[in-house]
């Protein structure tokens, strides 16, 4: 069964950067760009730190420790040592709260 979480209120999330948001004992990154949100798990697949931590450059996050590099848009792992893809969950935008979708 999948349910739409508020995160955070638009404006929580500056262009171009990432928040962290916990639920349920689980950790998600929640990024803007261009008015467009999107969200992730939030810690990296290769050490378990926490993305939010990280460099937002484009549509990139890198992670704070070793420098792994993720399409946040997508998931994908875009260079070492990350290899395993970050999964990645549908927003949505009501009255500037935005909600991700959990499965």
């Amino acid at each position: 069964m999948t349910q739409w979480i508020k995160a955070c209120k638009t404006d929580d999330i500056p262009d171009e950067d990432v928040i962290r948001f916990d639920h349920d004992n689980k950790t998600y990154a929640l990024y803007r760009k261009d008015d467009q949100f999107f969200a992730t798990d939030g810690l990296c697949t290769h050490e378990s730190v926490h993305l939010a931590d990280g460099l937002v450059m484009d549509y990139t996050i890198e992670c704070p420790k070793h420098n792994g590099r993720f399409d946040y848009r997508t998931g994908a792992a875009k260079g070492a040592p990350v290899c395993i893809n970050l999964k990645t969950y549908p927003t949505k935008i009501e009255n500037d709260d935005l909600f991700i979708e959990l499965a």
